[in-house]
């Protein structure tokens, strides 16, 4: 049920204290003991709020100190690059990295100026070094908490392949990590931030520069600049802010507006997302409501997430695109539209992403790669070209240059905004008009996702759950014809499970950070139909966890 104001312009009632944010972030001492104040990466890094003692100097300390001590073991001897949002922890951690970075004898690359960079521009910076430099690999850093709310921190690592680190990486440097704090910190090497960022060892990067001028290798910018698409680029307060003037500025377009192009650490310029709280959550149609209500003002709206992995399309006939009909309008555009794609490249997908995907793969005669629930799954199909596109159902994707060339191995929402502009400029069509197109060709669907209550030992036993366990062969009145604990595109497990039908499917997982579990379920045969899947769905699930209260 939504919060009663959401979708309403946040309040100073709302705001966080962010002197007081910043504080704890350097007077709480996290307790190792408490599973809640220990390093934990989920699928987007280590997140948490100084205030409850998740987020803190003493984390920052330990996850940058596993990591220098996992480069040394991976061999890995190029620089860092390192990049933080808008965040109000992001800049201490940033300050903190870098103090342990360079007491390690560490090269940091930082944007100049001390600017703020979106993920993907760390992303193609890792790859353009290792491009230019073989021998001698880079690897990156991203302070950020991604769409989470204001108090919140967030640390990201990823290797030389560009994109997010997998779990054998991450488990490695949390475990590190915490040992560490276990031993209160003594094998941390660091020294003063001001001698750190004025030693030689760090380097400022033209970050913004770099990914600006490429754009035209990925995007048709020409295009866009010459149909003369009214743009609404919004922000939300995040790293990007920089980049959408610099755009705007570079390619001429001279009908893009960027939207609201303040920064605030307390994000009050917001509206409230569902749950009543401040999010930058680009996907989320509370969170956008300014947006939305301003979308005859431009032919095509955009919003990003704090670090711009994430994206938002909003178009002047029907508002905010769900994120994943924009998929499906994206896939079936690029693949039709990228002659210098190979002609066997994939479509990459998660596993809880909509079943319009598979269609429209079919449709277009690609092979579709259905992985688990994070993008880290898309990285090695990216960099070598066998997946031409892969994306997730919260918002998040990337693609190949025109020449088939790896573009960025992280979620881009950048270039997946200005990709709505070119679908518009080439077809005069928005995607939403596509989207329409799209249904009336392979089916309307039905989606949503709901949490049910799951204690952590409930959830720990969701994640390791076998198709033998479940004995039902129905589901919403039609047979099951497949219960998956492994993703079919590459064996990877789950930690959940999905169940589907010809026309329906759901998936169960567990919440790395709440006590519920999350299902995720579509029909084709319409709302009631989902509504019966759904019920089914968590019936079938707590009859093999047993009831939360057990």
């Amino acid at each position: 049920m939504a919060h009663p104001r959401a979708g309403t312009p946040a309040t100073a009632d709302d705001l966080i204290d962010v002197a007081a944010v910043e504080g704890a972030y350097y007077d709480i001492a996290p307790d190792p003991s408490n599973p809640d104040q220990r390093v934990v990466f989920g699928t987007s890094g280590h997140r948490g709020s100084s205030l409850d003692g998740a987020f803190n100097e003493a984390h920052v300390l330990a996850m940058t100190q596993a990591i220098v001590e996992h480069r040394e073991r991976a061999e890995v001897e190029g620089p860092v690059f390192i990049g933080f949002d808008t965040h109000a922890l992001s800049l201490p951690a940033w300050r903190t990295a870098v103090e342990v970075l360079v007491g390690n004898g560490v090269a940091v690359f930082t944007a100049d100026g001390d600017h703020f960079t979106p993920t993907p521009a760390v992303s193609r910076a890792i790859l353009r070094f290792n491009r230019e430099n073989p021998g001698v690999q880079a690897d990156g850093i991203v302070v950020t908490p991604s769409h989470n709310p204001p108090a919140d921190g967030g640390f990201k690592y990823n290797p030389p392949s560009g994109g997010p680190a997998d779990a054998s990486i991450t488990s490695s440097i949390a475990a590190r990590a915490n040992e560490l704090l276990e031993g209160g910190l003594r094998d941390v090497q660091r020294i003063p931030f001001e001698r750190a960022r004025t030693s030689e060892l760090v380097i400022d990067y033209p970050f913004l520069d770099e990914y600006v001028t490429a754009l035209g290798e990925v995007v048709n910018m020409d295009a866009i600049r010459a149909a003369d698409v009214h743009i609404g680029a919004d922000p939300l307060g995040g790293a990007s802010v920089a980049y959408w003037g610099e755009i705007k500025d570079f390619y001429g377009l001279d009908s893009m507006t960027v939207v609201n192009p303040a920064t605030d650490p307390a994000f009050g310029f917001m509206t409230l997302d569902t749950d009543g709280k401040i999010r930058m959550d680009c996907s989320s149609p509370n969170a956008m409501a300014s947006l939305i209500a301003a979308r005859e003002s431009y032919d095509i709206a955009t919003g990003n997430d704090a670090d711009a992995d994430r994206h938002g399309i909003v178009t002047s006939d029907a508002g905010l695109m769900n994120p994943n009909h924009y998929l499906a309008v994206a896939i079936d555009y690029l693949f039709t539209h990228r002659e210098g794609w190979s002609a066997a490249s994939a479509v990459g997908k998660t596993l809880v992403s909509s079943s319009l995907i598979d269609r429209v793969a079919a449709g277009i005669g690609r092979p579709l790669v259905e992985v688990p629930v994070g993008f880290k799954y898309f990285v090695d199909g990216l960099l070598d070209g066998t997946i031409a596109f892969g994306g997730e159902e919260s918002a998040g994707a990337s693609f190949l240059t025109f020449e088939s060339r790896p573009w960025s191995t992280d979620k881009d929402g950048i270039i997946m905004n200005l990709l709505a502009s070119e679908i518009l400029a080439v077809t005069g069509q928005t995607p939403s008009e596509r989207y329409v197109d799209l249904t009336e060709r392979f089916g309307e669907t039905a989606y949503a996702r709901i949490d049910a209550p799951a204690d952590r030992e409930q959830k720990a036993r969701l994640a390791k759950l076998s198709a033998s366990q479940v004995s039902a062969s129905e589901l919403a009145g039609e047979p099951i014809t497949a219960v998956l604990t492994e993703a079919p595109g590459n064996g990877a497990a789950i930690g959940g499970l999905k169940v589907t039908t010809e026309n329906a499917w759901f998936a169960a997982r567990p919440s790395g950070t709440e006590d519920v579990y999350k299902i995720y379920a579509e029909s084709f045969k319409g709302a009631d139909h989902l509504a019966q899947v759904q019920s089914q769905a968590q019936e079938l699930v707590d009859s093999v966890l047993g009831s939360a209260t057990d």
